[in-house]
This record gives structure tokens, C-alpha cells and sequence, in this order.
């Protein structure tokens, strides 16, 4: 097998050497080595001995069981939680000790991300307020709630949205702020099947143009498949890498065709079959 440039995980053969095929950069966004997390009182172990680079502009989605580590992981890339000692965590070629500038969260409880006396628009503008005059902050927030389908409830209050559509408030004040990287966990959750998968076509075209790095927790797997550019299943308690694979699909998606490829297929039942293997 080839050097995936991923050490001591155990990566599938499509991956191997292929993490920078996407976007021909080298460039390295996230190096973990040993990286350990610790929670609770008394303190437990979920994570130990994670190895992973993640490359600038990759899309990477994230599954496992409920309960392995997945929300937590991501909390860690974004300086909310801190690493056991001894883990090495880097952002950039600097160690995180704290939120990152950039890095923007996308969480599964929108209804306490947006402000109640703030209008869709409003709570869209709140991430440019410090430094973008107020009609070019309209203009970008009038933009993403295009992109979330929600530019006619631009002057509704959160309570006056269903949670659903809340959700997509939430995601469009990400969007808005144009972030290098976006760290989402399960943000599609509360939506209907039509505007979910509408939203993922979306926001894979949205990333491509930003030239964001994604790091996307779910529990869909079909889903990360359609999304992601690199699959990682996370195994075990406390949690490491079971499968890391490149999808190799191509970057340009349709919710029918490419769910119609040999490729896609193969991909969901591989981790369906890891996920499922893990979960007994």
C-alpha cells in the first residue's frame, strides 16, 4: 500500500496517496498526532491516539455510533475542548489553544444559536457587523438566505420560523461570513428530505467557490457519501480512525446521477458495513 501521509491509521487502498487529488494543493489544514480527549469528572477517555491530516479544502464527513466521539472531536479542531496532554493539535502550522480566526460552527441546536429580538436577516449580519459597512452586510445577507431558500422571510423573528427553517438561518449566517473553515455537526438534521438534499447540493457548491475546508459530522450515510470528498469512521472506546477513504466521485454532483454510480453504491455499503460493524 502507499503512503497516505496519515500515520498509524488504518487507511482503505483508495485513499492511499490520494489526499490532495481534488484541488492539486499539498497544503495541510489540521495535523493531529496522538491526539487524546479527556471529559467528564471523573475524567474519561473517548479519544485516544487519533492520527489525522486533513488538507485545505477537503470535505470531510465524519460518521460512527452514537456516544464515539464525534461532536467532541470537532468541539477539539475548534479550540471548545481541550486535548489530554501529550496530543499534538495544529491549525495552520500553529497549535490550537482556543477558537481559531476563520473557523465558523454550524450546530444540531439552532434554536439557541439565533438571537429572538433579531429578524432571519438580522441574525444573518450578526458575524459582519465588526467590520462590513450596513448595506454590504445586507447585500451578503440577503445573498445566503437566497442560497437557504429563505430570502422572502427575511424580516421573520425565530419564533416566527419552524425549527427547520431556523436551521437554515443558522447555516446561512455561516455562509455569510465566507469562512476557510466550516465545522458542522449533523446541521441538516431538522430539515425535510427536499430542502436537506437541496442544501447539500448547495453547500458543495458553496465550498468549492469559498475554498473552504469542511469537517461535517452526521449520521447519514448517504449523505456524507454524496458530500464528502474523504469518509472517516471513527471505532472503538475510546474512539480512533477505523476507515478513512477517499470517495473519488466526481465534483460535480447530482442527487440522482450520482447516486446512480458504481462508486457511490460501493461507498455506502463499505461504510455502512463499518458503521454497523462498530455499532454491534
Amino acid at each position: 500500500m502507499k503512503d497516505s501521509g496519515i500515520a498509524a491509521v488504518p487507511v482503505s487502498a483508495t485513499a492511499a496517496g490520494r489526499a490532495s487529488d481534488h484541488d492539486g494543493t499539498d497544503e495541510l489544514t489540521f495535523r493531529c498526532r496522538a491526539l487524546a480527549v479527556d471529559v467528564g469528572e471523573p475524567q474519561r477517555r473517548i479519544i485516544e491516539g487519533l492520527e489525522l491530516e486533513v488538507l485545505r479544502r477537503q470535505f470531510v464527513c465524519v460518521l460512527g455510533e452514537s456516544g464515539v466521539g464525534k461532536t467532541t472531536l470537532l468541539r477539539v479542531f475548534g479550540g471548545l475542548v481541550p486535548p489530554a496532554s501529550g496530543s499534538l493539535l495544529e491549525l495552520n502550522g500553529r497549535r490550537v489553544t482556543g477558537p481559531p480566526d476563520g473557523a465558523v460552527f454550524v450546530f444540531q441546536n439552532y434554536s439557541a444559536s439565533l438571537l429572538p429580538w433579531r429578524t432571519a436577516r438580522r441574525n444573518v449580519e450578526l458575524g459582519l457587523e465588526a467590520d462590513m459597512p450596513a448595506a454590504a452586510r445586507q447585500t451578503r445577507a440577503m445573498t445566503a438566505l437566497d442560497l437557504v431558500g429563505l430570502r422572502d422571510r427575511a424580516d421573520d423573528y425565530p419564533w416566527q420560523l419552524s425549527g427547520g427553517m431556523q436551521q437554515r438561518v443558522q447555516i446561512a449566517r455561516a455562509l455569510a461570513i465566507e469562512p476557510k473553515l466550516l465545522l458542522m455537526d449533523e446541521p441538516f438534521g431538522a430539515l425535510d428530505a427536499m430542502t436537506r438534499e437541496n442544501l447539500q447540493t448547495e453547500l458543495r457548491k458553496i465550498q468549492r467557490q469559498l475554498g473552504a475546508t469542511v469537517i461535517f459530522i452526521t449520521h447519514d450515510v448517504d449523505e456524507a457519501v454524496y458530500l464528502a470528498d474523504r469518509l472517516i469512521v471513527l471505532k472503538g472506546k475510546p474512539a480512533s480512525i477505523g476507515l478513512d477513504v477517499m470517495t473519488e466521485l466526481p465534483a460535480e454532483r447530482d442527487q440522482v446521477t450520482t447516486k446512480e454510480l458504481p462508486r457511490f453504491l460501493e461507498l455506502r455499503h463499505m461504510i455502512y458495513q463499518a458503521v454497523r460493524r462498530e455499532g454491534q
